[in-house]
């Protein structure tokens, strides 16, 4: 339409200028024009240059004779329609579209037409319409990110802007240089700042334009590559990345030369240094587009390079430098194969599936040999593109593929080549350090052992060994000190941490840390500080302490310097005297001792003295100075410089020690000990004399006294002399005189600020202290603290007492109360720890009772006035914290109460006293009063902060006992606040585990255990509570359940007698709580993966002894999740069954246990291998097992139906074993009961399903049932009708089992019926039989599985007689049963952990040794699958079309040609084994598909897929006309090897670095097609079972096709084979 309207115009028009006017738009109208006015507009001028191009100014012909153009007015008219029509409308329709938020404008099509006009105008009207546009259109893209001066500087958006550049760059010259340079500019600011949608436009309609315009084409080229190389060598950021690699991959065409372009108008960016790197960030991105993007550059490179064939590199290489990339006609087949390979890998680490990463990987060992092919020193190619494919693999989204990383690099054994670990220098201390940090690489292999060090942590330590070797020495120091600098950068968790620094400290021989290492050091230290986890806490510091001895430059490092680092290692964690650590220290100190920098001011060159005794006897000196002015100030000095001053004494002294001993002549023993604390001990001895010492002297000199005493002990077994503490206990000793006198004075009437508080902590541990001394050296040495208690009891006392009835206390009253009751809780802890004292019966203790026990409880401590005139402004005179201060108060009033109510416990009165003895009522009323008392104890538990309630239980303990009965609603109560505030501690740990053992003594304590529900239904309700409570928490908090069952099992042990009653009063309560015994025989929570991971480090930490100074320092908590059932199996074995009470007790106990097993039975709780399930069910019967021998007769005969009916249920092997050991001791004991054993195979066969398998296991060993009985000849004769009868069942495992039982039978029969008519006629018929099976032929697996069941170790070399012991039940047996390795107890836990018996009815150690040193055999008993999907699948039809029958017991190949044979159709053999396939829609396809083109069957995880709507559809019945086989996951792998038995070709639809091209591979006529998951593909362990891989070529970018698709054509392309190999042979 718009031809003609042109063509009769131009008839009409003389003017095209006109004819433009006329075309065109009104401009001032505010209507916008319609497309077609445009398009009109645009055809007439493309007209007019058609005509022009014909003549130069006139047409001749008779069409054009009216139609003249003049030529420059024509050009400023089209300039004129573009600046005043075209531009504005843009503007007017990007106005429209901003009203419209964004959205797409229907005027879109206008847009383009506008944009094609000013194109065309462009062209014709050359450089000055060009210019314009640009200067238009350039500053919007300059201003792209700056949205708000988008607004001023243009009338119209980004895109707009882009659209018109666009028609203006492909007709600029290149005179118009300066216009280039500014669009130029302007698209490369876009690309920094734009959006991702405006950088994609910008490449392409700007940087695209540039490039094809011929005129600019190189120095385009040039420009940008200058400039995007110029941004990333400032911005290393991601984004900026992303972005070149986007312009690169866009323009590689033109960056990248090809042998059929000209080489002058492209770069080739091959050589460039800047492209390699950008590359290699690009292959290590964490976007997966930018990787895709870095990876094409890479393939495009080498496949130019290789095409064109010319040498180059990408830089000039020095004498060992190697250029990121190079290429050598010479060696073009070794950097070919190294490109692929390394191309392969990094495409293939794009997979998330391990399976897939797996077989790849051993192609980095290939690019390492060629990397070394030709020299160790000089690598062919450069080292960081290993470091990528490492960088990409710790990058990696899955786990398993970084761990698989990060195994690989430690095994590396290149890295013994300088050149390679100076190569990976900076990647180790960086990356690698920092993937490190996750906790699962640590986590323990599947075959290692509970408490083996981990795989990783194994080769990090040989590995950084090796490394650091390998480098050399000028660069040792400096990769060790960058990796602890890195270290200490970050926090760290605990695991990590600690194998980081056990490998650190294996490295040896290396000078590498000074000043600035330790300080590196101690800051890795301080992270180590923050885990809760206390035994990982001190092995790192043990760790960290042995690095810095092993990597200590002593010549640089001052001893200052050594102790400012040793302060940092606590003493109760790691570093303790006489442990393996200390001692490593003192001989470091010693042999360096010469050899340490020279202390500025300081000279430590003393003849015959170490210079460490010399250094420290300076530290002791600077330490007791008190610079004048701050003698008297009111602030405690800093414990860690006494603590600091302490250990450098003790070290110096044994240093010294030890070089006594070396040396000829031995000095006095510890002479230089008492030099070095003559400071100390002039200080200490002028306590009671010098009045004027200064308060901050005194501080710090007893301080260091406390702290000297604290570390001095050792940890270990005492040597038989320990000469500096012999030393040190004598220096103190000879100044406890004045020390006592000082405190005394102090503690008495000095102390009357609010800061001394903390001075009167200091004083009682002082005291507690000298207690300690006093106990190892004797009393008879400590005269002077009889006198000393007496006097400060007095003092307190009347402290106490003058201040009682004060209406407006003062804060030096106040204070003075705290301070003395604070004396009288220290007071009454000596006298009930320290009985040789005796200071009980003294008047001034006597006097303290009676005032504790008739003060009032709970009174609160009045807050002072604020300010006093004695007070200054350094003391806190706002009293911030008082509340503390009185909490305090409460906390020692309550703890020398529970000192009298404890010496007091039997007169207290008790429930059922009518009243207390007045005389006691009168003088002490809180003994007196127990239920006032206690009423008491409940709200202090209300006021107390829960880390200070622990005297307030312990009072509790005593009372709740006796007054139970009477008021059994407050005894109550009082559990409860007592249980809220165990919760409360739940997160703090340094008071929960005191706080829960003292709740656990007051709630179980013996007497409530006693109280029966006929007594007090609450208390015993409320007390089962809490022991259910305490239960659930142990869940989520190991060790809570432990400290139950310690202290019940404690009161519970016969050997163990309760105060208040006979022992079987204490037993009794046994009884009354024997479902919490019950739960203890099967504790042992499944822990998550981080737990199970805690709990292997603790075993691994724990195994190392006393090799790890950690073990010695740390208290052991016993929280072993074991713990529970290793107390109850050893209370267990020291019960009597001769003792009426626990005869009681067992036999409730097994049928508690029979009954949970009855439960677990039942309950709907998916049942698999390992599952909770699973191990409650072992845990119960491996408890019945030790119990056995314990019950009588007559109850075993009663429980041995129950015994029967837990066998046919499906159960896990290692359960099975167990039934089965308990059935033959109970036979074995109880012969007579054998007939109700024959009952059990009258069960109904269809029922009993193959648990009839664990009644033929107990007739293998039916040869020691026998040996009670005297008819052997009944029995022999029942067993072999029951076993024939059972060989003939439809089920194959049953047949076997079947089998052997009739071959062990048979055998007894030969050596005891010999004779006998019956036998002998069935003789010929048994023996044919067993020897059939013995040399069977052809049938796949079924040989196999006949050899392997008889070498199992349940029927081969397990006896149940002589292997009956716990070592056998709890820790041979799980380990051989495929039970998890944490359910394995050893058999140390039960002679460490507790007290065994050693007259047990069952032994501890196994005597005969052949089970133990079995492994696990090949042979799983049959039903374990089965049970597994019998929870899962329970409601599902399974057999539904008649030839639908089980795997073992059908022949596919008749199978399938029987229906082939019936339908009249066309069959093959092939097998489609679809298992791993879960989506109906999928499987319905594949069956569909198999059935058509004559497949022989179908392979499916389950039938119940048969019935879902979504494969019903797909499948339009085709499901019952093909065979549909039943086969779960995880029996594929015997399916795969009974198929190959078979001789059937696996082969696998996968795509593998070994996969053959479906187009080139011809399928044997017996194919099994095994196709994969969806998702994930074929599973790793299923690859090796393969004999070929297959897979379908493909052309387009997404990586693979549906699996349907994918099984339909590899179906179809077997079936187009065999069809035309039958035709061949016809």
């Amino acid at each position: 339409m718009n031809s003609v309207l042109v063509d009769a115009l131009l008839l009409q028009c003389h003017d095209p200028c006109a004819l433009v006017e006329i075309l065109s738009w009104d401009s001032k109208c505010d209507s916008i024009p319609e497309r077609e006015t445009v398009d009109a507009l645009h055809f007439a001028i493309k007209k007019v240059r058609s005509l022009q191009q014909q003549q130069e100014f006139e047409v001749g012909d008779k069409a054009g004779d009216n139609l003249t153009v003049k030529w420059i007015p024509f050009r400023k008219k089209l300039e004129d329609i573009v600046c005043s029509r075209c531009l504005p409308l843009l503007s007017k329709l990007c106005y429209t579209e901003e009203q419209n938020n964004g959205a797409l404008s229907r005027n879109a099509g206008l847009m383009r037409a506008l944009c094609d006009l000013i194109s065309c105008c462009a062209e014709l009207c050359g450089n000055d319409l060009t210019e314009k546009l640009a200067a238009v259109a350039v500053p919007v893209l300059l201003s792209s990110g700056d949205n708000e001066s988008l607004e001023v500087t243009s009338h119209f958006d980004v895109d707009t802007a882009i659209e018109v550049i666009a028609c203006a760059v492909p007709f600029l010259r290149p005179e118009q240089i300066h216009v280039v340079d500014k669009v130029q500019s302007a698209a490369v600011t876009c690309i920094k700042t734009g959006k991702d949608a405006v950088v994609s436009k910008v490449v392409v309609k700007l940087l695209f334009s540039l490039l094809n315009n011929n005129h600019l084409k190189k120095s385009s080229v040039i420009r940008i590559w200058e400039s995007l190389n110029a941004w990333q060598a400032v911005d290393n950021s991601p984004g900026a990345t992303t972005r070149i690699l986007l312009c690169l991959t866009a323009l590689s065409d033109y960056l990248l030369p090809s042998a059929d372009t000209d080489a002058t108008e492209t770069i080739d960016l091959r050589v460039s240094e800047g492209f390699w790197e950008l590359v290699q960030k690009g292959l290590t991105h964490r976007d997966n587009v930018s990787r895709k993007r870095a990876l094409y550059l890479l393939k495009r490179s080498v496949a130019v390079s290789e095409e064109m064939k010319s040498a180059f590199q990408s830089c000039q290489s020095t004498d060992n430098a190697v250029s990121l990339f190079w290429w050598s006609p010479e060696r073009n087949c070794l950097i070919v194969d190294f490109w692929e390979d390394y191309m392969l890998i990094m495409e293939t680490l794009d997979e998330t599936q391990i399976h897939l990463v797996m077989p790849v990987l051993h192609k980095i060992n290939k690019l390492i040999e060629a990397t070394i092919s030709e020299s160790q020193d000089c690598p062919l190619f450069h080292i960081s593109w290993l470091i990528c494919v490492y960088r990409r693999m710790f990058d990696s989204e899955n786990k398993a593929v970084m761990k698989e990383g990060v195994l690989h690099l430690l095994s590396l054994h290149v890295m013994k080549y300088p050149v390679f670990s100076q190569g990976f220098a900076e990647f180790i201390v960086g990356p690698f350090v920092d993937i490190l940090s996750e906790s699962t690489l640590f986590n323990r292999s599947a075959d290692q052992e509970i408490g083996s060090c981990p795989e990783i942590s194994v080769k990090l330590q040989k590995f950084l060994v090796t490394f650091t070797s390998s480098l050399p020495e000028e660069n040792k120091g400096r990769f060790l000190l960058q990796m602890v600098q890195n270290l200490a950068n970050r926090h760290w968790c605990a695991v990590p941490i600690l194998f980081i620094s056990q490998a650190l400290a294996q490295v040896k021989g290396c000078r590498a840390f000074g000043v600035e290492g330790l300080h590196a050091l101690r800051e890795v230290l301080r992270s180590t500080m923050i885990t809760h986890q206390v035994l990982m806490r001190g092995a790192a510091q043990c760790y960290l302490l042995q690095t810095a001895l092993n990597l200590t430059h002593v010549q640089m490092v001052t001893l200052e310097d050594v102790a400012n680092f040793i302060q940092h290692f606590k003493t109760d964690e790691s570093l303790s005297r006489g442990t393996l650590l200390w001692t490593q220290l003192c001989d470091w100190l010693h042999v360096n001792d010469s050899v340490f920098k020279p202390m500025e001011g300081v000279s430590v060159s003393q003849p015959g003295r170490p210079a460490v005794s010399v250094y420290v006897q300076h530290l002791v000196e600077a330490y007791m100075k008190v610079p004048a002015g701050e003698g008297n100030s009111c602030f405690m000095p800093d414990w860690f410089e006494a603590e600091r001053v302490a250990k450098m004494v003790l070290l110096a002294s044994d240093v010294e020690e030890i070089q006594g001993l070396e040396s000829e002549t031995h000095k006095p023993k510890q002479k230089g000990l008492e030099q070095l604390l003559y400071p100390l001990l002039d200080a200490l001895r002028r306590l009671s004399t010098n009045v004027y010492l200064p308060v901050l002297k005194t501080d710090k000199s007893l301080q260091l006294l406390f702290k000297l005493l604290h570390i001095s002990y050792t940890t270990s077994s005492p040597k038989s002399h320990d000469t500096v503490l012999t030393t040190l206990q004598d220096c103190i000793l000879s100044t406890t005189d004045e020390v006592l006198e000082y405190i005394l004075r102090r503690l008495t009437s000095e102390l009357c600020l609010l800061s001394d508080l903390g001075r009167c902590c200091l004083y009682i541990s002082v005291l507690r202290e000298l207690v300690k001394l006093y106990s190892v050296v004797g009393w008879r040495r400590g005269s002077r603290f009889w006198s000393f208690i007496k006097s400060l009891t007095k003092n307190s006392l009347l402290n106490l007492q003058a201040n009682r009835t004060e209406q407006d206390p003062q804060l030096v009253t106040q204070i003075q109360k705290v301070i003395s009751m604070s004396s009288l809780a220290w007071v009454c802890e000596v006298a009930s720890h320290n009985t040789d004292l005796q200071i009980v019966s003294t008047d001034a203790v006597k006097a303290l009772i009676n005032y504790i026990s008739s003060a009032k409880l709970n009174q609160t401590l009045m807050k002072p006035a604020a300010c006093e005139e004695s007070q200054g402004p350094q003391d806190g005179a706002t009293l911030q914290g008082w509340g503390r201060v009185a909490a305090q108060c409460v906390h020692d009033q309550w703890a020398c109460l529970h000192f009298v109510l404890n010496k007091f416990a039997k007169l207290l009165p008790s429930s059922s006293d009518s009243q207390a003895n007045g005389d006691l009522q009168n003088s002490l009323p809180a003994v007196s009063c127990p239920s006032m008392t206690l009423q008491c104890a409940v709200e202090a538990l209300a006021i107390l902060p829960s880390d200070q309630v622990l005297p307030v239980l312990s009072c509790m303990k005593i009372l709740v006992p006796k007054i139970w009965r009477s008021d059994a609603s407050l005894c109550v109560e009082s559990m409860n606040l007592a249980w809220k505030v165990v919760k409360d501690l739940n997160s703090n740990p340094q008071d929960f585990w005191t706080t829960l053992e003292a709740f656990i003594q007051f709630v179980f304590d013996a007497n409530l255990l006693r109280i029966t529900v006929e007594d007090g239904c609450l208390i015993i309700t409320k007390v089962k509570e809490m022991a259910s409570k305490l239960i659930d928490m142990s869940h989520t908090k190991t060790g809570v359940f432990n400290t139950l069952m310690k202290h019940c099992c404690q009161t519970w042990m016969p050997s163990v007698c309760d105060v208040d009653g006979p022992v079987d009063d204490s037993f009794t309560s046994a009884l009354n709580h024997i479902e919490l015994f019950t739960e203890a025989c099967v504790y042992g929570p499944v822990f998550r993966r981080d737990q199970r991971l805690i709990q292997d480090v603790h075993a691994f930490i724990q195994q190392l002894g006393e090799d790890c100074a950690a073990n010695l320092a740390i208290t052991s908590d016993n929280r072993d999740d074991q713990y529970p059932r290793v107390c109850a199996i050893n209370f267990l074995c020291h019960l009597d069954p001769l003792n009426q009470l626990h005869k009681a007790f067992m036999e409730q106990l097994a049928l508690r246990l029979l009954k949970k097993d009855e439960e677990v039975a039942k309950s709907k709780v998916r049942y698999y291998t390992n599952s909770l399930q699973h191990r409650v069910k072992n845990r119960l019967w491996q408890t019945l097992l030790v119990l056995l021998p314990k019950l009588e007769e007559t109850f075993v005969v009663g429980i041995l139906d129950k015994v029967y009916q837990a066998g046919f249920c499906n159960n896990q092997a290692s359960v099975k074993y167990l039934i089965e050991w308990f059935l033959m001791l109970t036979l074995y004991c109880y012969p007579e009961q054998l007939h109700t054993f024959w009952d059990c195979f009258r069960y109904d066969q269809e029922k009993s399903k193959t648990s009839i398998c664990t009644f033929l296991s107990v007739l293998t060993h039916f040869d020691i049932l026998l040996e009670n009985v005297i008819d052997k000849r009944t029995h022999l004769k029942k067993a072999l009708d029951v076993i024939l009868l059972w060989c003939f069942n439809h089920n194959f495992a049953v047949r076997l089992y079947a089998l052997l039982a009739l071959k062990k039978v048979w055998n007894v029969c030969r050596s005891a019926c010999s004779e006998d008519v019956e036998f002998k006629v069935l003789a010929p018929v048994i023996e044919a039989c067993l020897q059939q099976v013995e040399y069977m032929q052809g049938s796949g697996n079924a040989m196999k599985n006949w050899q392997r069941i008889q070498e199992h170790f349940f029927f081969g070399t397990f006896h149940p007689l002589k292997d009956y012991s716990i070592e056998s039940i709890f820790y041979t047996f799980p380990s051989l049963s495929d039970l998890a390795d944490d359910e394995w107890i050893p058999l140390w836990k039960f002679s460490e952990l507790v007290e065994f018996p050693t007259n047990s009815s069952v032994s501890l150690n196994n005597p005969r040794k052949e089970l133990g040193d079995l492994e696990t055999g090949d042979w799983v008993q049959q039903d374990k699958g089965e049970c597994e999907n019998e929870a899962q699948w329970i409601d599902v039809q399974k057999k539904i079309i008649p030839w639908k029958n089980s795997i073992p017991d059908q022949d596919l190949e008749l199978l399938y040609q029987e229906r082939a044979a019936r339908l009249g159709k066309f069959s093959n053999a092939l097998i489609v084994v679809a298992s791993l396939i879960d989506k109906p829609t999928n499987l319905g396809g594949l069956c569909r598909t198999c059935e058509i083109f004559g497949a022989s069957a179908l392979v499916v995880s389950g039938l119940h897929y048969i019935n879902d709507k979504q494969f019903q559809s797909l499948s339009v019945s085709s499901e019952h006309w093909l065979p549909l086989v039943e086969v779960k996951p995880p029996q594929l792998i015997n399916y795969l090897q009974q198929k190959t038995a078979e001789g059937y070709t696996i082969v696998g639809v996968e795509q593998t670095a070994k996969s053959q091209s479906l187009t080139e591979y011809t399928f044997p006529e017996k194919t099994l097609l095994l196709l994969g998951n969806e998702r994930e593909g074929i599973p790793a362990n299923l690859l090796q079972h393969l004999a070929v891989c297959v897979e379908i070529p493909q052309h387009g970018v997404t990586r693979s096709l549906n699996v349907h698709v994918s099984g339909a054509l590899l179906i179809w392309e077997y079936t187009h084979q065999q069809m035309n190999r039958r035709r061949k042979t016809m």
